[in-house]
């Protein structure tokens, strides 16, 4: 895990694309929404592979765990704004879906990156 340049971590790519997604997916809401629900679904998807990068950077598996825990809880957040969004209509649920599914793959990653440097740690 730490060989590798954080742009090489599947975790950090993914996040990068849901991103991207999400992005596009706001780009359609409300005017009143720029600065509202749209802004924080777009900092909470910025900070997935933000924290992924900068844990990574750190080179302590300890500091990574710490940053990639950080990672996950801004997937909730994600999660918990575009099932708002969904809602009140600003998306469709095929894009709900498409996007829960996008964030539940990037969970799994992100959970088994914090299984491995885990076992590491208590070899």
């Amino acid at each position: 895990v730490f060989m590798a340049h954080f742009k090489d971590l599947i975790a950090w790519q993914k996040s990068i694309e849901l991103t991207t997604e999400l992005y596009r997916l706001t780009e359609v809401f409300p005017r009143h929404e720029l600065y509202g629900l749209a802004d924080q679904i777009r900092r909470a998807a910025v900070s997935v592979s933000s924290n992924i990068a900068e844990g990574q950077a750190h080179f302590s598996r300890r500091e990574f765990c710490h940053y990639l825990h950080h990672s996950r809880g801004s997937l909730a957040e994600i999660e918990t704004q575009i099932i708002i969004a969904e809602r009140l209509h600003y998306i469709s649920k095929s894009q709900l879906d498409a996007e829960l599914q996008r964030i539940h793959e990037i969970g799994r990653i992100i959970n088994g990156l914090i299984n491995s440097l885990s076992a590491h740690k208590a070899a």
